[in-house]
């Protein structure tokens, strides 16, 4: 199995629901996220590739053209904007253009990360 990661960077604002009051993620707040996406392939393509990184160009303008500079709870209601939930939104984006993708992983800070990946 062969596999290639990318990695993207936007930053954004949200605030996520159902926590108390005095828990601080209740307060709108912001992140400078990294999205890494992950693909897998059994064979390379002709030109030794799981996938041409040029052809991920398709995660940076989304990023940069849906996410970035963004109130992240106007984008994914009635979702909460966790970074589990950016996770699989952003798996279910791409992988119908990127059949090899199979899992992508949202950083809100340097210690912590979120991934989905589905079990089939």
């Amino acid at each position: 199995m062969y596999k290639i990661s990318k990695q993207f960077s936007f930053s954004a604002a949200h605030q996520l629901l159902g926590l108390g009051d005095d828990h601080p993620c209740s307060r709108l707040h912001g992140h400078n996220y990294v999205v890494t996406v992950h693909l897998r392939a059994c064979e390379l393509d002709e030109t030794g590739f799981v996938r041409d990184y040029k052809a991920l160009r398709c995660v940076k303008d989304y990023i940069d053209n849906t996410l970035d500079h963004q109130n992240l709870n106007d984008i994914m209601s009635p979702l909460n904007s966790s970074a589990e939930n950016i996770a699989k939104m952003l798996y279910d984006v791409f992988k119908p253009q990127l059949p090899e993708l199979y899992a992508v992983e949202v950083s809100e800070s340097p210690k912590t990360s979120a991934i989905y990946e589905p079990d089939c």
